[in-house]
């Protein structure tokens, strides 16, 4: 199974390479495939390659989700240890 999933701008680094921010963490990506890409823009991020631009509207509700998910998990994984 591939995951792509949306990650934001947070600075250009040359035509080739910005920084984004994955889950809280500054990784450097391969913005090679996007043109006209600015700071703040959301991109879909996958195996370290931004595919495209997305709205940043649908990026948020996704990354929520993905933060609802994850607590849904934590949550689980202690009800299971308290059991």
């Amino acid at each position: 199974m591939c995951l792509a999933i949306p990650v934001r701008v947070e600075e250009i680094v040359s035509d080739e390479k910005a920084l984004a921010n994955i889950g809280g963490v500054r990784k450097e990506i391969d913005v090679t495939l996007i043109e006209d890409l600015e700071v703040g823009d959301y991109v879909i991020l996958h195996v370290g390659y931004a595919l495209n631009k997305i709205d940043p509207e649908e990026a948020e509700k996704t990354l929520q989700l993905f933060a609802e998910l994850d607590e849904v998990s934590k949550q689980q994984a202690l009800d299971a240890i308290c059991v």
